[in-house]
């Protein structure tokens, strides 16, 4: 029993890592199916046969691993080619109606069309419902529905299964009995900002205060836990990736003159300075200007082995040191200089609250947004920072360690 378990926990952390959970794994029909799932299986492989070596008692025979493998890619291969088919039927997914044809309703409207192929295999959006005094409609004319009958009447004739309020509440000028009779009906009533917490994992940051955060649920399982699951993953690390880090340490060392170990300042929990630990990536001048300036695409200040080591996230492997010392966690937000804190902090109000954490080595905002180097990709990724912070758990921070293990599999968003 106990066996079967771990190998369930192993396939299912493997296919994990191979992305065939992700909206991208999907990509590329069949084809990218079955390498995603051979890549899973390879490295389920991998697990297991260390797990004969560190815990014999856990041995299964050849013949019986060769064929639970062999049956599970089947089944596998078999369910997701039954779910590409069922995911594309209308019939499927949750039909929603959007109250308000404000810019907020337009955000679903673009994420729901650009952003997440995923999402609209999920749900829906049968139109978008005007409301209020609106001088401009920031919604396509052809996906508005005219507020002909009540809220209630227009859910049933469209048969929507939830609705958006996309309306700011002021002054009390929402149709509450409508809504209410919506809810007593079963039709579920969400507020946007709730909507994108959920399909998306961030938060919208004009709809988010200070209050908000500070009676979320994200602290009930304790910092302890967090820190002791910090220092156990650390040691196990440690040990599984020594020999890599004194091969790249070797490889920096004959690339060129200057140190192995680079360290720079960062602002760590609390606002307090701390010293973070990586191996070098870039020329001993890519500072010479002594202003701190954001890594860009193909950017030549990166020596030929630091982007091989960027691309796999292995110069960040020395911040392992980092945790065990306890400047940082292994998840949390990334830390930033001391420069575009003090710059992030003036421009973006919110920006301070992702600081009352640990910084981690990966985080939410790492697994879910691509590498950023503008303003605008720090506030993209601020939204999931302060979900994150609002959220925190010891489950989400396992799903973000296994999503980071994609990301290092596939070489995503590094620079």
């Amino acid at each position: 029993m106990a066996r079967g378990v771990i190998f369930a926990a192993v396939m299912v952390s493997s296919m994990t890592a191979g992305g065939l959970y992700e909206s991208w794994g999907w990509e590329g029909g069949l084809f990218g199916l079955l390498k995603r799932l051979l890549l899973a299986i390879s490295i389920g492989i991998v697990v297991m046969l260390f797990l004969f070596y560190a815990f014999p008692n856990l041995f299964i025979d050849h013949w019986v691993l060769a064929v639970s493998l062999v049956l599970s890619a089947t089944i596998i291969t078999t369910q997701r080619i039954v779910a590409l088919y069922w995911m594309g039927l209308k019939r499927m997914r949750k039909n929603i109606l959007v109250l308000g044809t404000s810019a907020r309703a337009a955000k679903i409207e673009h994420l729901y069309h650009e952003n997440d192929r995923q999402l609209a295999h999920r749900i829906n959006i049968i139109g978008y419902l005007p409301y209020g005094n609106i001088a401009h409609h920031h919604v396509a004319t052809q996906r508005i529905i005219p507020l002909s009958e009540d809220l209630l009447a227009l859910a049933e004739k469209y048969q929507a299964k939830e609705i958006v309020v996309a309306v700011r509440d002021r002054r009390g000028n929402l149709p509450m009995d409508e809504l209410f009779r919506c809810r007593l009906k079963g039709i579920k009533v969400t507020e946007i900002s709730a909507f994108f917490e959920r399909e998306v994992g961030a938060l919208q940051l004009d709809s988010v205060n200070t209050s908000w955060l500070l009676y979320s649920d994200g602290f009930q399982h304790g910092l302890i836990v967090k820190r002791m699951f910090d220092i156990l993953i650390s040691l196990i690390l440690l040990v599984l990736t020594l020999p890599l880090m004194l091969i790249a340490a070797l490889l920096v060392a004959l690339e060129g003159r200057g140190s192995i170990i680079y360290t720079q300042e960062r602002v760590g929990q609390f606002s307090h300075p701390f010293t973070i630990y990586k191996f070098r990536s870039m020329r001993k001048d890519a500072e010479k200007t002594g202003q701190a300036v954001w890594a860009s695409v193909n950017d030549t200040r990166i020596t030929h082995f630091g982007a091989i080591m960027r691309k796999f996230r292995i110069d960040e492997l020395p911040q392992i040191f980092n945790v065990l010392r306890g400047d940082m966690s292994f998840v949390g937000p990334r830390p930033e200089r001391p420069s575009f804190v003090q710059e992030f902090n003036a421009e973006f109000p919110l920006y301070q609250h992702r600081h009352n954490l640990k910084p981690g080595i990966t985080g939410w905002a790492q697994v879910c947004y691509p590498y950023g180097s503008s303003k605008q990709d720090t506030l993209e990724k601020l939204q999931y920072d302060l979900y994150y912070v609002k959220n925190y758990s010891i489950f989400l921070d396992i799903m973000i360690l296994m999503k980071t293990v994609q990301t290092v599999l596939w070489g995503k968003g590094a620079r």
